[in-house]
């Protein structure tokens, strides 16, 4: 090669490279919305946010480079999270993540081609959230929060800690499809272990605060505490309560019973949440909500609170805390 043409060459690529350069920096930036039906300060969602976004990481987007994200601390207030599922829609993010059922119902409402990622739900199906486990086809999937048998378990569990109880009062919405789903299954199981199960429906304080004070007045009751944001939002409350009135109570997540309730089961949403984020991933890279199936959980955690045991008057089988993922002393 002569030296002029070498000379033209290399001035070509001087001028190629920061050109190449600039388009990778120009990478194109995604925006994710983010739908909680919780406050700022909740640590147990805070947790499984960060674990979204490390997950989200590990597949190599980075907020700031190729990455942006909108999250919205809704509360568990209907009205409040209608209100950020319309702005986030609005802004016509690539995905839109929400928690449960609440949030999930109102991102669909607002939106119908925005692809939607629920890390947790209960009954999609029922819900209309999807067509089916296995082919959504629609704009939204994710990840179940248990399906309806696990009712059964909850109530054997119960039973298992305290053998006593003769009546459990299911803590339920029954506006919501698994309110109903659940307290189904419960009450199949019921007669065989000899408890008569009980509806609780309420939607406020005061209705929780009259419910549990009438069903513990008889004796020998017990409580099981059903997915809903209801729960999440009066879980402090129906703790006390339930200490108040000696109720042994089981909790579908292990958040309740690290404040202070009896016993636990449930799906470590911690890792549905590192799942989702896979989810997220495959949408943001091409594929399509519509053909991603939903997930029921693969594992469940029973978590016991000795302390509130003690209080009760309970001694906890050998055999139960064996089978404990955490027990707190």
């Amino acid at each position: 090669m002569k030296r002029r043409q070498f000379i033209t060459l290399l001035g070509g690529a001087a001028v190629a490279w920061p050109l190449a350069a600039r388009a990778q920096q120009r990478e194109k930036v995604r925006l994710i919305g983010i739908l909680l039906p919780a406050t700022a300060d909740n640590r147990e969602f805070q947790a499984r946010l960060g674990t979204l976004l490390q997950g989200l990481q590990q597949s190599g987007w980075s907020i700031g480079r190729n990455l942006q994200i909108d999250t919205r601390w809704a509360t568990a207030k209907a009205d409040e999270i209608r209100r950020h599922a319309a702005e986030l829609a609005a802004l016509a993010p690539d995905v839109i993540v929400a928690h449960g059922a609440s949030t999930v119902g109102a991102t669909l409402q607002a939106t119908h081609t925005v692809p939607v990622v629920f890390p947790t739900v209960g009954d999609p199906v029922a819900a209309g959230f999807v067509d089916s486990l296995a082919r959504p086809g629609g704009n939204a999937t994710g990840f179940m929060s248990f399906e309806y048998n696990l009712g059964g378990k909850w109530l054997e569990l119960v039973k298992e800690i305290a053998p006593a109880i003769m009546r459990a009062a299911v803590f339920r919405d029954p506006a919501i499809p698994t309110g109903t789903g659940v307290f189904g299954a419960i009450q199949s199981v019921a007669p065989v272990l000899g408890i008569e199960a009980i509806p609780l429906n309420v939607r406020d304080a005061d209705q929780i605060k009259r419910a549990l004070s009438a069903f513990a007045r008889p004796g020998n009751g017990g409580l099981i505490v059903t997915p809903s944001s209801l729960s999440f939002l009066h879980r402090d409350l129906i703790i006390a309560l339930a200490a108040q009135y000696k109720l042994p109570a089981l909790y579908f997540l292990r958040p309740f019973v690290t404040a202070g309730g009896l016993i636990s089961y449930g799906p470590d949403e911690i890792e549905q949440y590192r799942q989702a984020a896979g989810y997220v991933d495959r949408i943001l890279k091409g594929e399509k909500p519509a053909d991603l199936p939903v997930q029921a959980p693969v594992k469940y955690e029973l978590a016991i609170n000795l302390r509130t045991a003690k209080a009760l008057g309970l001694e906890v089988p050998p055999t139960l805390l064996a089978r404990a993922d955490e027990v707190i002393e």
